[in-house]
């Protein structure tokens, strides 16, 4: 037995303290999933039956961001529950280093004697594969494919809703396990003309339905932004998905079938768990790894600071977590392998800088966070400029440092949640604009130093 493994095993368990058996831990990762595309939601129209049963027995995080929304940056993020310019992967030619990955959540679970799983998109794709690190691994480096070469052929959630239920059937009573299931769904595929690539049992949802355009895809609202970003792979992959009538209908339909697809997965995977009899004792944690334009400011893909962009469900259900609670403060990517880690009972590591959602999840309504700061830092020059902020519950500020000069915009989300009206520029806000780039200095040279903000 390592050091390492005998420090998480010596480390106070919660959870045994109160006499109760360590939860297993089921972890659900989407791809690209805005907030907003489950009927859970408030969606009408996408079909989410089975994470929508999960919202009414568990806890709903109505305001859950993402502090850096590049799959690569997101995933590193949500597991060392560090901001980006700490844990440094900043693009997908960096991977952990070895004392990073032995300090991520599913290896601090299994130094703490869990049974460890992954499946699915690893999303750092520097090799080799951190297949060592897990008791089972299923994963894959890269965006992967929906289908096998030469379609047709299984679909790659059904694919992995498989590979799920083969690591549930080998597990037992007595061991506990985290299993991480990383879906691509509902993930374009880049590189194929028809992107949406939904499972053909899907091919039928939504054919008769008419899907609202977004009143900020108009042709003026792109020209508010910095040229820079009218010219960046956003609007180029606009121009692919939903630049004609026709376009945005057949991409907003298949987003949301591949959405269904998840969903359909879901409740084969927490149908196995009840047939194993390992339900009961199971936290299920269902969240995104970044946000997703569906035409908004006359983008695509993620990257910058919108809403749309950074904001992702998340719903945690399972033993000791109050059923059917919505929660409106301010959740991050960053607190994931806290929270997850304090469920387990399993000492949470200094370095991690998000903190432990269990206080909402019991039911309480601790002191919180009132502001958090986003970056973006991708190294692709010219393809997708940078861009970092402050968002606090009203405001919001967006610095593109990389124009000349620097462009900045402000908003009030109290009034204007489309972001609409860039107040950067107005006399009446130029104390706003003042404090918040402050603390954009404030959060930036704290965590060039490794640390957080006074008061934060």
């Amino acid at each position: 037995m390592t050091t390492s493994r005998r420090a998480f095993l010596a480390a106070p368990s919660m959870l045994a303290l109160q006499g109760r058996k360590r939860p297993n831990i089921l972890f659900l990762l989407t791809d690209d999933q805005r907030w907003d595309s489950l009927g859970c939601m408030g969606n009408r129209i996408v079909q989410t039956p089975n994470i929508d049963g999960l919202s009414r027995g568990g806890v709903t995080f109505g305001k859950q961001f993402v502090t850096t929304a590049i799959c690569v940056t997101s995933r590193a993020s949500i597991f060392t529950g560090q901001y980006a310019r700490c844990h440094g992967v900043a693009d997908f030619n960096k991977q952990f280093t070895a004392e990073q990955l032995n300090r991520i959540y599913p290896v601090a679970l299994r130094h703490a004697g869990y049974r460890t799983g992954f499946i699915g998109k690893w999303g750092l794709d520097k090799a080799p594969a951190p297949r060592e690190a897990f008791d089972y691994w299923a994963g894959f480096l890269g965006q992967g494919k929906y289908f096998p070469e030469g379609e047709p052929g299984p679909h790659l959630t059904t694919i992995m809703t498989g590979q799920a239920r083969e690591f549930l059937q080998s597990c037992n009573q007595n061991e506990p396990f985290c299993l991480s299931v990383s879906f691509k769904a509902p993930h374009v595929q880049d590189e194929d003309p028809r992107q949406f690539l939904y499972d053909p049992a899907d091919a039928a949802l939504y054919t008769n339905q008419r899907m609202p355009v977004p009143k900020t895809m108009d042709s003026e609202s792109i020209t508010k932004l910095p040229l820079s970003v009218q010219r960046s792979e956003g609007r180029r992959r606009w121009g692919v998905r939903f630049s004609t009538p026709e376009l945005f209908q057949q991409s907003v339909k298949g987003y949301y079938r591949l959405i269904s697809g998840v969903d359909r997965s879901v409740g084969t995977i927490l149908g196995e768990l009840e047939r194993l009899g390992l339900r009961e004792n199971t936290i299920v944690v269902y969240t995104g790894d970044n946000g997703f334009y569906l035409g908004e400011h006359g983008l695509a893909g993620k990257w910058f600071m919108h809403e749309e962009s950074i904001r992702v469900p998340l719903i945690v259900q399972g033993p000791g977590i109050a059923a059917g609670r919505r929660v409106d403060a301010m959740s991050l990517n960053v607190d994931l392998a806290p929270t997850i880690l304090d469920l387990a009972g399993v000492k949470i590591p200094g370095e991690m800088q998000g903190r432990s959602l269990r206080p909402w999840l019991a039911g309480q309504s601790p002191a919180w966070r009132r502001e958090w700061f986003y970056e973006h830092q991708f190294r692709a020059a010219g393809w997708i400029p940078p861009t970092d902020g402050i968002r606090t519950e009203r405001w919001k500020y967006t610095r593109y440092p990389q124009e000349s000069p620097v462009f900045e915009e402000l908003y009030d989300l109290n009034v204007d949640p489309l972001e609409e009206h860039n107040l950067s520029a107005d006399a009446a806000h130029r104390a706003m604009l003042e404090s918040l780039r402050t603390r954009r200095k404030a959060w930036s040279d704290a965590l060039d130093s490794g640390q957080l903000p006074a008061g934060m």
